[in-house]
């Protein structure tokens, strides 16, 4: 039987024709390699991984050197993997300073009973692990530095919008506030006394607000 690879390289938002073709030969040398994996002897998980790696190490596609900034300007990166032989899977998010996040959620996959870590967690075990850090700003790359640049002023006009609309919608709010109350005053006593025991209630509850692009991921 014959190995097949199959290579998926995002693309959810709009392409530019010039970064189509470097999207293109760069799948293309990540099923090369996994493919080449496969031809060689080896398992269908060190494909994977083999494949992933390629995508990881090319600045075209959202992970590892290419993955988008969150709103502080770093890389944080989401990775997984699953065998389905015996549907084992590792997984880790919100890693920093390393090249291969894939190679990590391998690990947590065969090295440990879970299948997920996160963040300062995942830091620990890819310590201990003897993965190798790198700066940080050497996953940052000029194109996601303008694009957060872009978003950040996007939504800062956005945000002005909104408030705009809020505003204007607590105002028209309070008018029928006071409209009702001058309305209620014209009632008995028994009315009055109904309005006053009524309150208007806001509540706001989270537990954290950081915009972070989702890896977009």
């Amino acid at each position: 039987m014959n190995p097949i690879v199959v290579v998926h390289g995002g693309g959810a938002g709009p392409i530019s024709k010039d970064r189509k073709e470097r999207m293109h030969q760069g799948i293309v040398r990540a099923a090369t390699v996994g493919y080449g994996i496969l031809r060689e002897g080896g398992s269908a998980v060190d494909a994977v991984e083999g494949a992933v790696v390629a995508l990881e190490d090319d600045p075209e596609f959202n992970a590892g050197c290419g993955s988008v900034l969150n709103t502080d300007g770093e890389v944080e990166m989401d990775a997984s993997i699953m065998d389905g032989k015996d549907l084992s899977v590792g997984a880790v998010s919100a890693v920093r300073c390393i090249a291969n996040p894939i190679k990590l959620a391998r690990l947590v996959m065969e090295k440990t009973p879970h299948c997920f870590l996160t963040d300062q967690g995942a830091a620990q075990f890819a310590a201990a692990m003897g993965v190798p850090e790198i700066p940080g700003e050497k996953l940052v790359t000029e194109k996601n530095k303008k694009r957060l640049e872009k978003e950040k002023h996007e939504k800062g006009a956005q945000k002005t919008d909104c408030e705009k609309l809020l505003k204007m919608s607590i105002s028209q709010d309070f008018g029928r506030i006071r409209m009702l109350k001058w309305s209620s005053q014209k009632k008995n006593e028994k009315g009055s006394k109904n309005l006053q025991r009524s309150r208007l209630l806001a509540f706001s509850n989270t537990g954290s607000n950081k915009n972070i692009n989702f890896k977009d991921c």
